[in-house]
């Protein structure tokens, strides 16, 4: 499969498949997104999820594909630190917000400079029509996170808190959007980095959470079992299939289209947490959409 995968880039068959590759991963990233905004606590949902994916991932990074290029490994490294930072502040951004405010903010932020990082790494360009998509579908997002800060009754006090955070957050995704596209590329084989990204970055956070409780688990330990298990399904395919549409496509092009993964959101807040949709903001959503298909169609 690698080799067959590795063909097809720039290609157009290529661009086909990291465009369904990026949709897959903004339907499943907002789902993942709703996981850590349910019955636990962000950092118990985050360290049951992480637990979970670093144990599916050891038998395929021990045995199924090639082990990393020995130059790769100090790339990994700066993976691993650019992850934990990602979901601190991201565990913070939900501990302290709404997640109809925060998420927006963060996916807002995430594809600007991403795209701004792809053309200094990767020399990647982006036609005038394709920025304009890029300020729209911008513009939707943050623009839905206004709405719903003004609309918003619950830890208000809270809310410039939650903000920072999900800027700080967004900043993060940006960042590992970009680092990870380039140690993707840099692998031989893009299953390789996927397996063992999803083993190396799955440590450290489930080790911290069960440091700082003493070893204490959360009772029942069923449900959050399950949690984690789910959680860990949907992280490997989001974040996976992110992974490898940068492989075969522009990196700055993937990250703008697994953003509508906002609209997704809405979705997920309306069918589980009876959130109203309304006019204005299925105008937004109209507009983050259209905008992603500027920035696919104009490229």
């Amino acid at each position: 499969m690698s080799a067959w995968l590795i063909s097809l880039e720039g290609t157009d068959a290529g661009k086909q498949m990291a465009l369904a590759l990026a949709l897959m991963a903004a339907i499943l990233h907002a789902l993942f997104g709703a996981l850590q905004k349910g019955r636990y606590d962000p950092y118990t949902t985050r360290a049951a999820i992480d637990g979970c994916y670093a144990l599916m991932a050891l038998p395929f990074a021990l045995f199924m594909v090639p082990w990393p290029e020995p130059e790769v490994w100090p790339l990994f490294a700066v993976v691993w630190i650019i992850h934990i930072g990602y979901k601190l502040a991201q565990a913070s951004a939900y501990s302290v917000g709404a997640y109809t405010v925060v998420y927006p903010v963060v996916r807002g932020i995430g594809p600007v400079f991403t795209v701004i990082g792809a053309g200094i790494l990767f020399n990647e360009s982006f036609a005038r029509v394709q920025w304009l998509g890029v300020a729209m579908l911008a513009t939707g997002i943050l623009g839905l996170a206004v709405y719903n800060l003004r609309h918003t009754t619950t830890d208000r006090a809270r809310l410039p808190m939650a903000l920072g955070l999900a800027v700080l957050t967004g900043g993060f995704v940006a960042l590992y959007t970009t680092w990870d596209a380039f140690v993707i590329r840099a692998t031989a084989d893009p299953f390789t980095f996927v397996a063992w990204f999803f083993l190396i970055d799955g440590i450290a956070f489930p080790l911290a959470y069960l440091a700082y409780r003493k070893g204490r688990l959360p009772r029942p330990f069923t449900p959050l079992l399950r949690l984690g298990i789910t959680g860990a399904i949907v992280a490997i395919f989001s974040f996976g299939g992110i992974m490898l549409a940068t492989r075969l496509d522009k990196v700055g092009e993937a990250a703008v289209l697994r953003e509508t993964s906002v609209v997704f959101a809405a979705l997920i807040a309306y069918l589980f947490w009876g959130e109203k949709v309304g006019p204005r903001r299925l105008s937004l959503m109209a507009l983050i959409a259209l905008g992603a298909v500027v920035v696919e169609l104009g490229g």
